[in-house]
């Protein structure tokens, strides 16, 4: 039923592992997709990934740094793997945690531990487990409560309501009489004797038998060496008791043991903390729902794993969840535009960035401010006009042309512009006006072509099929999403409906998505920078450029450490 199991370390030694019969394909691709897309992107909140017809499901031990995998074909409804996964992770932990606690895991890979016959052994009983709950069998009808019923009472008689009002008026008659019948027959009873206070013991207080009477302390008295509490509600009070026979420097020691020593991080140590880290990353503009998912990875990444001395739980999560979040911005993969334009120069072809983004998020000045970037470093860019709906659209554009030849004279033998327009007009197919670009700008050797398209709701099914038509046709070498900082929630409904209409109209097997991300009027907001993390992290792709104003020169790279250092500010 598994196709396998595999046990690994968080620095990738792979420690054990089982394949199933029959199974050909090695687990070291879905493994390792798992660890590139969930593991390393702290996206680890649900337990469970799936890759291509796979279905894995993972634990991570994270006092000991080890990664539990099992993973079984995505058709088959298997119950009982999330107990039977946690059930191995315990096994194994208990053989084996003397030599992972004093030697580590590089140490049991090499001493050829067999764990083969425990693993077939929890299998087995897991899978009886599971057919046992299943097998219940249903109850025959003669067990039922139906069949003791007769054809009689089935049957609806004339004055039945009467005879029913008037059964219900003896019933009531019984019932009154037998309440008054039990009430005289049975004594009352008998009301306790309030207890006075119990002394209370105390187990580590030494031989001190006095009472911790409240009302005769005042203040902080000390009696014999056990502190009083200012008020019997201050629940905040440590009560320190030294005994006399252990001395008071022993005594002192064994509370900072219980204070600061080692401790496993339990989900309910985390909760408050995760809770006002949630609350906090909403008010920073982080999607709600974003938010919570990164709170419940970050609790995976922490459960169990052993604080250091003198470190506290609110200072353990925060800074696991400040790497988490510097994770998730610095991307998977490098977009590096200008070395892949050199490459695509090298193929005498030029290389092709479609731009798309609902309306109004600043497409065509942020497709100025990166011709602008292309033509200081020395490239030539032709900006196809392809948004054939929005009046005015090409005369932006056009103006755009102008004011960035002015600033760059003609560089080349022919006297040629650096920045060209391609533009058909207003009502035409945007497909077929890029297709044409492309193919004119192949002829002329331009080195870029910047594909405009009009502004779409992810609503608009029409417009996003049209979109789905223009990239699946003309197979861009980038597609950036255009999107504002100024948004929280409806950045990711954006983004989720974008991606899946390019995934629905597309006409490939492999369609294109979006590649990564520009986000515009990011100078507006302050510190409230959430809608980078809620897009790099429903896309997994990066942000390739940030916009922070209203010239040509305001075009940034995205900073992970100081979007997340102004996120995580009070």
């Amino acid at each position: 039923m598994l196709d396998f199991f595999t046990i690994f370390s968080k620095g990738g030694i792979v420690l054990w592992c089982f394949q199933g019969t029959g199974v050909t394909e090695s687990f070291t691709g879905p493994v390792n997709a798992l660890i590139r897309s969930v593991i390393l992107q702290e996206r680890s909140g649900n337990n469970s990934y799936t890759h291509d017809a796979l279905s894995l499901k993972y634990k991570l031990d994270n006092e000991f740094e080890l990664v539990f995998v099992v993973g079984f074909q995505k058709i088959l409804t298997l119950t009982y793997v999330d107990k039977f996964i946690d059930d191995v992770q315990l096994h194994f932990r208990d053989r084996y945690k003397y030599m992972l606690e004093q030697k580590g895991a590089r140490t049991l890979l090499s001493s050829c531990f067999a764990f083969e016959d425990d693993f077939k052994m929890l299998l087995c009983e897991a899978e009886e487990s599971s057919k046992a709950r299943g097998s219940t069998s249903m109850r025959s009808f003669n067990a039922s409560l139906k069949s003791q019923k007769t054809v009689k009472s089935m049957i609806e008689t004339k004055g039945g309501d009467k005879g029913k009002e008037q059964g219900g008026k003896k019933n009531k008659n019984a019932k009154k009489e037998g309440k008054g019948l039990i009430e005289a027959q049975s004594p009352k009873p008998v009301k306790e004797k309030t207890k006075g206070k119990e002394k209370r013991v105390w187990t580590l207080g030494g031989s001190s038998t006095k009472e911790l009477d409240y009302s005769q302390c005042n203040g902080m008295e000390a009696l014999n060496g056990t502190l009083c509490p200012v008020a019997p509600d201050d629940l905040s009070i440590h009560l320190i008791v030294f005994s006399p026979k252990r001395g008071a420097y022993g005594g002192m020691f064994w509370m900072l043991k219980g204070l600061v020593g080692s401790k496993s991080l339990s989900q309910e140590d985390m909760e408050p903390v995760l809770e006002k880290m949630r609350d906090h990353l909403i008010a920073k503009n982080v999607a709600a729902e974003i938010a919570s998912q990164l709170c419940d990875s970050v609790a995976k990444k922490l459960e169990g794993k052993v604080m250091g001395t003198f470190t506290t739980v609110a200072s353990t999560v925060k800074g696991a969840l400040q790497d988490s979040l510097v994770q998730i911005l610095q991307p998977k993969r490098r977009v590096d535009i200008l070395r892949d334009v050199l490459e695509a120069r090298s193929q005498r072809r030029p290389f092709v960035i479609t731009f798309c983004g609902v309306n109004g998020v600043g497409k065509s000045t942020n497709l100025a401010k990166i011709s602008f970037w292309l033509i200081e470093n020395g490239f030539t860019v032709l900006i196809a006009a392809c948004d054939t709906f929005r009046a005015g659209a090409v005369e932006q554009l056009r103006t755009h042309q102008r004011r960035l030849n002015s600033l760059h004279p003609p560089q080349d033998d022919r006297g040629r512009p650096v920045v060209q327009l391609y533009e058909k007009g207003y009502g035409k197919d945007a497909a077929g006006i890029a297709m044409e670009a492309i193919t004119y700008a192949r002829n002329q050797d331009f080195d870029v072509v910047l594909v405009d398209t009009a502004g779409r709701m992810q609503d608009n099914t029409p417009l996003m099929t049209a979109l789905a038509k223009l990239i699946a046709v003309n197979m861009p070498d980038l597609v950036l999403f255009v999107g504002e900082a100024l948004v929280g929630n409806e950045a990711v409904d954006q983004l989720v409906k974008f991606n899946q209409a390019l995934a629905d109209h597309s006409m490939s097997d492999k369609p294109r998505l979006i590649d990564g991300i520009v986000l515009t009027k990011f100078d507006t907001i302050d510190d409230k920078v959430g809608a980078a993390i809620s897009m790099t992290y429903i896309t997994g792709q990066p942000i390739v450029f940030v916009g922070t104003g209203q010239t040509y020169n305001d075009l940034r790279s995205l900073n992970a450490r100081a979007v997340v250092g102004a996120l995580m500010k009070a």
